[in-house]
């Protein structure tokens, strides 16, 4: 399994849903992802997700 690289763009299950998000940074078993922006708090929205549980869709 390859591990994503910052830039890179994921795909992960998030509550049921499937997202994407670009990777913002890298931890030894997970990364953090911004994957969209609340209008609400006008700031991204970022999660973790760990390495078993995403797909590179881009790299760069």
């Amino acid at each position: 399994m390859a591990t994503a690289k910052i830039g890179d763009v994921i795909s992960f299950k998030r509550e049921g849903k499937n997202l994407e998000g670009e990777v913002s940074a890298i931890r030894e078993n997970s990364v953090m992802v911004q994957y969209g922006f609340s209008k609400e708090k006008g700031e991204p929205l970022i999660t973790i997700v760990n390495h078993k549980n995403y797909k590179i869709k881009t790299s760069k």
